[in-house]
């Protein structure tokens, strides 16, 4: 018989992931697959967990959880050629990558969306120095900010929690000097942020980067200078009706490669979670995790 591993963060969805178990459950096996299940009880379990499924030849594998779980679980499939199926039901705060591929975020739903999902799909991960992502890496220091979001403004405020503390760095409207080089092309630029996404959704909003398919080969690069007061009125709807791209604050750039460096210190945010130190060097991963859909 198909085997199946469900890799649960149970304390997801301000805990309500687990209570959705035997439902999760009960959509896989109804596909003719036996399951098992594992629950995360610390960081980077989930990505164990998703290396053993490949490593003991399971043929599906279900995340259950938000951005970060779904993070780690794809890190632990990447590493490797033969990789099972792979879905997810989301239970973030922002669930980007399930916006970008449609996946209802409303528990109950996805979990109907799952047992309807039977169309493979080969798509695109990135992979910045030693990690992998799969929505967006970030810097500057509204991307910084976001560390200061905690469990408890999450659960009840949801995306809305980062979009506060992002806020509270525009009165500072701080830049970094910071040089991109993309194939023969430099481009030195001084930036206040700076969002490189996989797909058409960053930050919850999903016409950031109306241009991102799932399969397109390319990351998506935003270089936001420095803004004034009048910019920030302008800058904010441009992220709403897709012409974030076009702003002439912004500077976009499509590519399958790209290092970033500066003089200055400055952190980075990968999916979500805190990442690497300057200096990076990302790459596309073109069709590289097998995601089931509908």
């Amino acid at each position: 018989m198909r085997q199946a591993m469900v890799i649960l963060n149970p304390s997801s969805g301000n805990e309500a992931a687990i209570d959705y178990k035997a439902a999760i459950v009960e959509a896989v096996s109804d596909k003719g697959y036996e399951v098992t299940v594992k629950e995360t009880k610390k960081q980077d379990d989930a990505t164990v967990f998703a290396e053993e499924a490949v490593n003991e030849g399971f043929n599906y594998v279900v995340g259950v959880g938000g951005d970060g779980t779904i993070n780690e679980v794809i890190t632990g499939l990447a590493k490797y050629e033969n990789q099972p199926l792979f879905s997810f039901v989301p239970f973030g705060t922002v669930n980007d990558f399930a916006r970008a591929i449609g996946i209802p975020l409303k528990p109950q739903a996805a979990i109907e969306w799952l047992k309807e999902a039977d169309t493979e799909q080969r798509v695109d991960i990135g992979k910045v120095n030693d990690h992998y992502f799969v929505n967006v890496v970030a810097l500057g220091a509204v991307a910084e900010a976001t560390y200061e979001v905690g469990v408890e403004q999450k659960t009840r405020l949801g995306p809305l929690a980062y979009y506060i503390e992002g806020a509270k760095t525009l009165a500072e409207n701080k830049v970094y000097p910071l040089t991109f080089k993309t194939g023969e092309d430099t481009i030195e630029e001084e930036a206040f942020l700076v969002v490189i996404g996989m797909t058409n959704s960053i930050a919850g909003f999903e016409r950031m980067a109306t241009d991102a398919k799932l399969d397109d080969g390319y990351m998506h690069v935003f270089i936001v200078k420095k803004l004034t007061g009048f910019d920030l009125m302008t800058i904010l709807p441009s992220v709403l009706t897709g012409e974030f791209k076009d702003h002439e604050k912004v500077r976009y750039i499509k590519t399958n490669e790209i290092s970033i460096e500066s003089t200055q210190s400055l952190h980075t945010n990968i999916d979500g979670d805190e990442g690497d130190d300057l200096p990076l060097h990302l790459t596309v991963l073109p069709k590289h995790i097998r995601l089931l859909r509908k």
